[in-house]
């Protein structure tokens, strides 16, 4: 038997009343106290975030001296650790393996030292004659610039506070030149060097000791399987382009310097090696080295036309290797767009300086691998990845929608 009572919350229709205006003010009022303490705890987290990276990057440069060789040990370790894994399942030591990797590195250090003293003195010691041939075959266009240069006198001249007064002194401040800054910055450059080699013997002689102690430190099992996971990619995929790149670069200098000995350019030995080196920088490697040819073939050679030859061979030799090797040999491996590179490119050279300058690529690799792996990185994924020309879509318009 239904009840012959009628609800009170419906009428005789079983229409919902209308709130009353009080009920609509207060949900409204509720509805932006809500929204406000939702922008409020948005910006907090964006300023703690803020304050968190501007902190983290004076601590990267302040504590340059000590980051940086960790870092390059660390990177190293990634190039060696698969081949000292290898020759341990043949019985041979860990600790044997290492100790004969920084000997080779330490031997080959002092080689390269070694063999680039003789020309970087010699060119020292003829700064001035280069200077001079150097101003002769750009007489023409040093023109407009002796003409700034004159005008800039006469002003100093005509400005002159001295008055024909002698007995005023003149303080002149001079720069210290590049012998002594190099004179100065050479112990600092051993000690780094030195701990370089020293923490790669330990972390190549531990082994995997050093992804379990890291990995120990995540709370959960699965996060710890996701480190394993992510240490394990990030060795395979630093290991395997530094691999490349360097086999890559070792081939490039041995033809820069076979072309610049047939070209008839002063020490093709330094030349090879400057073009090895200079490659492992992208983009920016390639344009300082065909600067330098340049500069060296204008003093060096008799003619014009001899000395344009040597900057277009190096231009040729590393375009060859920069649109058709090393894209064939390292492929879509890295998939990482060439602006994301640029960027940290000039990011960590201004950071760190040159040293910053080689590590930019393989830490934004390391970057790259993590965010594959971590969810909440799916941002940083995507900016860091490679430019799609697929379907041509435009992801910025509004997708239609089905009738």
């Amino acid at each position: 038997m239904s009840d012959p009572i009628a609800p009170e919350a419906t009428d005789v229709a079983g229409v919902q009343p209308e709130d009353s205006p009080e009920t609509e003010l207060e949900r409204s009022r509720s509805a932006t106290a809500s929204s406000r303490a939702l922008v409020y705890r948005r910006a907090r987290t964006i300023s703690v975030i803020g304050t968190f990276g501007i902190l983290t990057l004076g601590c990267f440069y302040v504590a340059q001296s000590l980051l940086l060789p960790v870092i390059m040990a660390f990177l190293l370790s990634l190039v060696f650790s698969p081949l000292v894994r290898t020759l341990s399942r043949f019985h041979i030591p860990r600790s044997l393996t290492a100790i004969t990797i920084v000997l080779t590195l330490s031997a080959s250090v002092i080689a390269g030292i070694y063999g680039l003293s003789g020309p970087v003195s010699g060119w020292i010691d003829q700064a001035p004659q280069i200077e001079q041939q150097l101003r002769l075959r750009l007489a023409d266009l040093s023109e407009p610039l002796d003409k700034l240069r004159d005008a800039q006198q006469k002003v100093s001249e005509a400005t002159d506070q001295n008055n024909g007064n002698e007995d005023v002194q003149k303080v002149v401040v001079t720069e210290p030149n590049l012998i002594s800054q190099a004179a100065e910055g050479a112990p600092g450059m051993l000690t780094g060097i030195a701990m370089v080699l020293v923490l790669l013997l330990f972390i190549l002689s531990a082994g995997d000791l050093v992804y379990e102690k890291l990995v120990r430190a995540l709370p959960t099992f699965g996060d710890r399987r996701k480190g394993i996971r992510i240490a394990h990619d990030v060795e395979r995929e630093v290991s395997r382009y530094l691999a490349t790149i360097s086999a890559i670069n070792i081939v490039l200098g041995l033809v820069v310097g076979i072309s610049m000995a047939a070209l008839g350019m002063p020490n093709p030995f330094l030349w090879g090696i400057a073009a090895a080196v200079l490659n492992y920088v992208p983009i920016l490697g390639a344009l300082t080295g065909i600067a330098i040819v340049g500069i060296v073939a204008l003093v060096s050679m008799q003619t014009t036309s001899q000395a344009l030859m040597a900057p277009a061979v190096y231009l040729a030799c590393t375009v060859l290797e920069g649109q058709i090797i090393t894209p064939a040999l390292v492929g879509n491996r890295i998939r990482i767009n060439s602006i994301a590179i640029v960027l940290a490119v000039a990011f960590w050279g201004w950071m760190w300086g040159v040293v910053g300058i080689l590590v930019a690529v393989p830490l934004l690799i390391v970057t790259r691998v993590i965010a594959n792996h971590v969810e909440g990185l799916g941002g940083l994924r995507e900016l860091l990845g490679p430019h799609v020309h697929g379907n041509g879509k435009n992801v910025l318009t509004r997708p239609k929608r089905q009738s």
